[in-house]
């Protein structure tokens, strides 16, 4: 049972802070929805959970069946280790290398080394596609296909906590629906744990137990429920426009 806690984090780039004070949790086997507009500071609190920002203040936490270990300082590889993985907004993938290359190199850490042929079938079985241009270099794909491959190497890594940054950027409306399904369906066969930042409310809410919104690099509201979410007057003020 794995559980990421956030406290008080403060964090930014230089002199420019982009996060303030922000708290929120993910429980074991939840999916939880961070919902914000450019610029507000979602992938800046992503990037301080994988250890790419160092945060100023506060604390982020794992608690495996009640015991608590701290992450800040830890590094990206460590986090790995221990079973948190993250697809990066914008995929970046490696793109001279192949589809199955770049699926390899996601098998880092030494219990996902061991069964790599395993779950590089089983990401092939999730997406077909791949498996058909798995000698194809990764940066001749389509923008949906780069997509898969980066939620596929994401998935070599073996995570229990699996973060992942908008997942719909650049991607047309109907591969964003297919992506968001195909989300939801990674975590109940997997039993992942998820924290998914998203400015694509009306997508996020198909899949979310639950939801934060973050605004000029703060927690504005938390949804205790997916009915909350849509029920939220800064919901409908940001993204529905109502």
């Amino acid at each position: 049972m794995s559980k990421l806690v956030i406290e008080n984090i403060s964090a930014g780039y230089g002199a420019v802070q982009v996060l303030h004070g922000v708290s929120l949790e993910v429980n074991s086997g939840e999916t939880v929805v961070l919902l914000g507009t450019n610029g507000n500071g979602k992938s800046t609190l992503l990037k301080s959970v994988m250890g790419l920002v160092t945060p100023t203040a506060g604390e982020i936490s794992l608690e495996i069946d009640g015991r608590k270990t701290g992450l800040i300082g830890k590094g990206t590889e460590k986090l790995v280790t221990m079973g948190i993985s993250m697809v990066p907004e914008g995929r970046r993938l490696f793109s001279l290398l192949s589809v199955e290359e770049n699926l390899t190199l996601g098998a880092y850490r030494e219990a996902a080394r061991r069964k790599i042929n395993e779950n590089l079938e089983f990401c092939f079985a999730t997406f077909p596609r791949l498996k058909e241009r798995r000698k194809q270099q990764a940066g001749s794909l389509s923008g949906g296909e780069q997509q898969m491959v980066a939620v596929a190497r994401a998935l070599m890594s073996d995570p229990n906590i699996l973060l992942i940054d908008e997942p719909s950027v650049g991607l047309a409306p109907i591969l964003v629906s297919q992506m968001i399904a195909k989300i939801r369906e990674l975590k109940e066969l997997k039993n992942l744990t998820i924290l998914m930042a998203e400015q694509n409310f009306n997508q996020a809410i198909k899949i979310a137990d639950r939801g934060y919104v973050i605004v000029h690099g703060q927690i504005e509201f938390e949804g205790k429920s997916a009915a909350d979410l849509e029920n939220n007057e800064l919901i409908k003020q940001y993204y529905l426009g109502v």
